[in-house]
């Protein structure tokens, strides 16, 4: 039995002819017994059906194959268009094409559900963003308007709600430095000065200065035992910084009283090294692991929201860590702790 779907158009041209020609010979076989004339018979007969079959196969079936490839590539046809559709796409079998048609039906709908997820997160971003920006404006405006309602006559109410309202500023301030960082770091506009630095010198300095939050917590900062020989890495320094201050400050507001943060970092091979911050508190459940990354997710929106932070700061390290084209990732146990850690390229 033929199997038509692994044919190509020529074979099938081919076969029809065949076909019908021994079909219509059959008469003239019965009729006359000299094969001279029942082969020249059935040749006229197979070119002719072979012609004919070509151009109703041209006309209504294969123009549509050719439009149909027009779609999936999307282009106008040119010079290597046509020569595509000339002399390749002829010799393409059935099943190649059914083939070809089922690939991008499922390239387009991988994109079509690539789309889905961007335009969720875009609405859920503007949504966030949005939240972000109305409850500061909101607390200044209450404040403003409390202001001149008459307690400017009460200097040290005043001053309370001034303060307030400084605050609320500030939130604003980072929160629009956070956005910008991130819209700047997506379009490629900041580049990266990489240069040679030891990173755990870095930690160091990184742990110093923000001993100001876990010394009010009691919050014990160190590198990792084992880990204290200087390891070298090339890097925008500056930027890797901001990745360390953003780890090291949300394990200092999710870790626990009395608890410990320490760095670790590893060199894997000769080309790369692992850098990993650790806390011992709260930890992360398990189903928000794979959207700490996504800009203002929160995992307890109300008491991230009194601890304070932007929502952004996962988020940065992420693009400023895969602008170096390496990797982030993060661990988690509630009760146990959490765990981020990033690649850099290793300087010898």
């Amino acid at each position: 039995m033929i199997v038509t779907k692994n044919l190509s158009p020529n074979q099938i041209y081919l076969i029809s002819a065949f076909i019908i020609a021994g079909v219509c010979i059959i008469p003239v076989a019965i009729l006359d017994n000299d094969w001279r004339i029942i082969l020249s018979i059935f040749v006229f007969f197979f070119l002719f059906c072979y012609f004919f079959v070509k151009q109703i196969f041209d006309r209504f079936i294969y123009r549509k194959i050719k439009l149909i490839y027009k779609f999936i590539n999307n282009t106008k046809a040119g010079k290597k268009e046509e020569m595509y559709n000339r002399y390749i796409l002829p010799q393409k079998t059935m099943a190649e094409v059914s083939s070809d048609v089922e690939k991008w039906a499922q390239k387009s709908q991988a994109e079509i559900e690539s789309l889905k997820i961007m335009e969720s997160y875009r609405r859920d971003f503007m949504q966030n963003l949005s939240h972000e920006i109305k409850t500061p404006v909101f607390a200044i405006q209450g404040y403003v308007d409390m202001l001149l309602d008459g307690i400017l006559e009460d200097e040290d109410e005043s001053r309370r709600l001034l303060e307030k309202v400084g605050k609320n500023v500030d939130r604003m301030t980072h929160l629009l430095k956070d956005v910008d960082e991130i819209a700047r770091l997506e379009s490629g506009e900041q580049e990266m000065v990489s240069e040679k630095f030891v990173m755990q010198d870095l930690i160091l300095e990184v742990f110093d200065s923000l001993s100001i939050q876990t010394v009010q917590r009691h919050i014990a900062t160190s590198i990792k035992k084992g880990c204290e020989m200087p390891i070298s890495v090339f890097a925008d320094k500056e930027k890797i910084r901001q990745v360390v201050i953003n780890i090291v400050s949300n394990a200092s507001k999710y870790g626990k009283d009395g608890g410990h943060i320490f760095a670790s970092v590893y060199k894997i091979d000769t080309e790369k090294v692992l850098v990993e911050i650790s806390d011992d508190g709260i930890g992360i459940g398990e189903e928000h692991l794979s959207r700490v990354f996504e800009r203002f997710y929160r995992t307890d929106k109300s008491r991230n929201r009194k601890i304070g932070g932007t929502g952004l700061g996962l988020a940065i390290c992420k693009h400023i860590v895969e602008a170096h084209g390496e990797r982030i990732h993060i661990r988690s146990k509630l009760g146990v702790g959490t765990t981020i850690g990033f690649t850099l390229a290793a300087h010898a």
